[in-house]
């Protein structure tokens, strides 16, 4: 192989011809927005799409700022430091592999406990967005769908607002900052894949706020706008392949990221501050971002979960790997089909089935090396997110729940720790210790794990639901989770 060229301003002319590099000055960048939870899909999505722009020379003035407020995050900040906060990204088109080099990124703020640089950069009026992907699970939900008040991170933020420990205690004290200098507020800006993700963040800003300062959470909440969004790009995580696709391409890069070739952003035009112009760079501005959630929200995320914990316990890696066990796949379709599609309305471009469709092609990519394990990942939060929407409007529509009850007792299944062959599940969710247990008591009392009323609600007080439940996972502990995928495929009740 060939010498590796490590990453870096200096290093951009050296890269081979075929790694698309930034045509831009990046000296002349000047930074717009602060981006907190620096993650792969971050950096494969609303960087890449602000990278579109400044190749046309456009939103020079909109340069992101990292942030993170984990500990873990401060590695993370050392790794994109040392190579000027560029990153490789690869795409893994079924028609081959091509690569470039995404500098929209300028800075990545010091990760401290008490977030002093980040509330102080947050409070730059040069900074118009404050823009996050902390996970699903990271809004601080309780199980009403309210702000969790009783979460030790929310009463700590609440009792000492100026030295905050969450993103969003960080973002409360710097909207203070800028009331109080009589700067303009700045927009909040979800790109997580939660449901409503534009008003939930509203509601944990607000409502963290209104803890401590009333005025303040007032003038947040009539000042401050928090756009809807849908995003959609299937990024992996970074591990051992990934780094060896920088390396194929002669770069040494230590946090590169792989992502499939397509990607879909559609943005609530509610910009407080100002922005980009996003449609410049083929994101969608549209008034129907709650429709365009709704379809991939529920066909999208709800299939990763209707095939992921299935093909961990059958031994299977991969996402594409488990769409080529044709059981998984005909579960998918039909689950999807029935009982989830008749519940999601059109968007312009496709139907529901039509986005089936190409869901199924995206997710049989072979070169996206898309773990079981991860997506499979954070089942609580992503299981009542993605899922049981759906069984709720089937039930009061009076029609079958029967597959997606069937993928409940999967996940049950899942959680009780070992594949089929035996081999154990490492833990997989924040709440593992919680969901082992139950998951292993409902293996003599199926009702134990709908029992779990943060995740199923009302849920286990419904039978057509409820029983269903019971008799799959009976089934699934009697013959195997192929069998009782086989009879659903087959049974005139489903």
């Amino acid at each position: 192989m060939d010498e590796l060229t490590p990453l870096s301003d200096a290093t951009l002319s050296s890269l081979r011809a075929d790694v698309a590099v930034p045509g831009y000055d990046r000296s002349k960048l000047t930074p717009g927005i602060v981006h907190i939870g620096l993650g792969n899909f971050h950096r494969a999505h609303q960087a890449w799409y602000l990278q579109r722009l400044m190749q046309q020379g456009k939103a020079m003035d909109w340069a992101i700022i990292g942030a993170g407020v984990r500990p873990g995050d401060a590695a993370q900040r050392a790794r994109l430091e040392a190579q000027d906060f560029l990153t490789t990204l690869i795409e893994l088109d079924p028609a081959g592999v091509s690569a470039e080099v995404c500098g929209s990124m300028i800075g990545y703020l010091p990760v401290e406990r008490d977030n002093a640089a980040l509330i102080a950069r947050m409070a730059d009026p040069a900074i118009r967005i404050v823009a996050l992907t902390v996970t699903e699970g990271g809004y601080y939900l309780a199980a009403s769908g309210g702000l969790d008040t009783g979460h030790a991170d929310i009463m700590h933020d609440a009792q000492n607002p100026e030295t905050p420990r969450t993103a969003f205690g960080a973002m409360v004290a710097a909207l203070r900052l800028r009331r109080q200098a009589g700067i303009g507020p700045f927009t909040g800006q979800s790109c997580d894949n939660l449901q409503h993700n534009g008003a939930v963040l509203r509601q944990t800003v607000v409502g963290l706020a209104r803890l401590s300062d009333p005025d303040l959470a007032n003038w947040i909440d009539t000042h401050v706008s928090f756009p809807g969004a849908m995003v959609d790009c299937i990024v992996p995580a970074t591990g051992p392949n990934e780094l060896a696709l920088a390396r194929d391409f002669g770069i040494s890069d230590q946090v590169p990221v792989t992502h499939e070739n397509f990607r879909q952003w559609v943005i609530e035009d509610n910009f407080c501050a100002g922005r980009p112009p996003w449609e410049d760079a083929g994101a969608t501005l549209s008034d129907r971002v709650g429709d365009y959630e709704t379809m991939k929200l529920r066909i999208l995320n709800g299939g990763h979960q209707i095939i992921a914990a299935t093909g961990a316990l059958l031994g299977i890696e991969t996402i594409a790997g488990a769409m080529a066990h044709p059981l998984i796949r005909a579960l998918l379709r039909k689950v999807v089909t029935e009982e989830i599609a008749p519940h999601v309305g059109d968007v312009p471009g496709y139907t529901p089935l039509e986005y089936l469709d190409l869901i199924d092609a995206r997710f049989s990519n072979d070169r996206i090396d898309d773990t079981t394990r991860r997506v499979a990942f954070d089942g609580s939060s992503r299981q009542p997110g993605f899922l049981l929407a759906s069984v709720r409007d089937g039930v009061l529509a009076g029609m079958s729940v029967g597959g997606l009850a069937l993928v409940s007792a999967i996940w049950a299944r899942y959680c009780a720790g070992t594949c089929e062959d035996g081999t154990a599940i490492a833990p997989n969710d924040p709440l593992w210790a919680e969901l082992s247990s139950r998951a292993l008591a409902a293996q003599d009392r199926p009702a134990a794990w709908l029992e779990m009323r943060h995740i199923y609600g009302d849920l286990a007080d419904v039978p057509e639901f409820a029983d269903t439940f019971s008799d799959e996972l009976t089934m699934i502990y009697a013959t195997g989770v192929e069998a009782a995928i086989r009879e659903y495929l087959t049974d005139a009740r489903a």
